[in-house]
């Protein structure tokens, strides 16, 4: 075997892993719709005080139920993490992998708490201990090293006085002594990591987003850009794991610290939860009525043979859209035929992302930006954007312009350019079937499922 081909293993293995970790992060994201669900319902202008509370006083211990349901998930997020990463990066994984990475992600943040007065900050040297609090980078990092030592030593053969402990039995244990090693390196760089990313990067985020201002419009245009050209590589996970769960930071109702855009526009208090949203607004005008108004242009311009079965087609995923903000059966029915416009898609998510920031404009969402999610939240929005018609119903009229925008645009450039989108195709050939399989292929999925089956 050729140098240049033994590279190439190594950069295809890379890549691999890389994908596998960006939908091991799915699991237990996938957590957060009924815990977001549980939250919002138990917040004072839902079923709380502020709301049905103040008619009908006996729900307000049913606010209190749901919204400490959902806010134990969103305060236990590092340790969810650290599960569900071992499960799902592992191959073939068990229960022993999670059982892993639980043991390894306890010990972990024991180590960093026992080490916290000799590294930690954020004390005031008298109520206030100081803290170490990697947030989800630490569940994270335990989770994918509890899976990596199930790959390796889930079979190992023990000495017969130690058979017992031979195994999958063993990885439990070895994940804990490798948690105490990386526990004690990552307390040691803790203050270079604290002032780099919470204070400083962190810092800014927060300050950009409460402010507005350029600063912000370009971040947000950066990732709502790259957050959709990496969709069709699978690594997109992996990149919303970086704003909306680790940067920034603000404390619960209990006075715990939390980080990250999307669990601090749940579960921060007023006052430390107004930076939010930065990343997450700009894709509701996106998926509610953008790309809706793509479907609908390649509706129109399919062959009048086939513009019936076509419009069948497009109706469904776009409405799926719109309500569930589940978007990739669309974009992937044209990121593979007519890539160069999915890359004026990516532009123009990452514009939508700029200009709510500009506007003030602040919504989240806990799975996607459907209208189940804006309707949820549609109260909360209007509180953190200074009014209902300067945050919701300003979002719909952008997300209407929007939609407008992309029929226009993608009609154009697909009978200009002679796009083969759906209902296009010269020959019988199903080019919506085949853009799924393709996704499947460049994502990685059909290698999980084929190892699966």
């Amino acid at each position: 075997m050729s140098d240049n081909q033994r590279s190439g293993q190594r950069t295809g293995g890379a890549f691999a892993s890389v994908q596998r970790l960006g939908r091991s992060l799915m699991l237990p994201i996938a957590t957060l719709p009924a815990a977001g669900l549980l939250l919002r319902l138990g917040q004072a202008d839902m079923l709380g005080a502020d709301g049905l509370a103040a008619r009908m006083g006996w729900v307000q211990p049913v606010a209190d139920v749901f919204a400490a349901a959902g806010g134990a998930v969103f305060s236990n997020l590092p340790v969810i993490f650290a599960v569900g990463v071992a499960v799902g990066f592992a191959r073939r994984s068990d229960g022993s992998t999670g059982v892993a990475g639980l043991f390894g992600y306890l010990v972990f943040q024991a180590v960093l708490d026992a080490l916290a007065p000799f590294w930690g900050t954020g004390g005031d040297g008298k109520d206030t201990p100081d803290t170490i609090n990697y947030g989800v980078l630490g569940g994270i990092i335990m989770g994918l090293t509890a899976a990596t030592l199930w790959q390796r030593y889930h079979r190992i053969k023990l000495p017969d006085w130690l058979a017992f402990f031979g195994g999958r039995r063993f990885v439990p244990i070895i994940t804990s002594g490798a948690a105490v090693l990386i526990a004690v390196a990552m307390a040691a760089i803790y203050p270079a990591f604290n002032w780099l990313i919470n204070d400083r990067l962190g810092g800014w985020l927060m300050e950009a987003g409460t402010e507005g201002g350029a600063g912000a419009a370009v971040a947000a245009f950066v990732f709502g850009t790259a957050n959709r050209l990496l969709l069709p590589l699978g690594l997109h996970h992996l990149l919303n794991s970086i704003p909306w769960f680790q940067l920034g930071s603000c404390t619960d109702a209990e006075g715990q610290t939390l980080h990250g855009d999307l669990t601090c526009f749940f579960s921060g208090v007023e006052g430390t939860n107004a930076w939010t949203g930065s990343f997450m607004t700009g894709f509701f005008p996106i998926m509610m009525f953008a790309l809706p108004g793509a479907a609908l242009a390649i509706w129109r311009t399919a062959r009048p043979e086939r513009r019936k079965a076509t419009g069948a087609l497009m109706v469904s995923v776009a409405l799926t859209a719109f309500l569930t903000g589940i978007t990739e059966p669309l974009e992937y029915a044209f990121a593979y035929i007519a890539f160069p416009l999915y890359v004026i898609h990516a532009v123009l998510t990452g514009l939508s992302l700029a200009l709510v920031n500009l506007l003030g404009i602040k919504d989240g969402f806990t799975f996607s930006a459907g209208a189940f999610d804006y309707v949820l939240n549609f109260g909360k929005s209007a509180e953190l954007s200074g009014g209902a018609l300067a945050g919701p119903i300003l979002l719909v009229v952008i997300g209407l312009a929007y939609g407008v925008v992309y029929y226009v645009l993608f009609r154009f450039l697909i009978l200009t350019f002679d796009f083969k989108t759906p209902g296009r195709e010269d020959d019988e050939t199903d080019s919506f079937s085949a853009a799924q399989s393709a996704a499947a292929e460049s994502t990685g999925k059909k290698d999980q499922e084929d190892r699966a089956g």
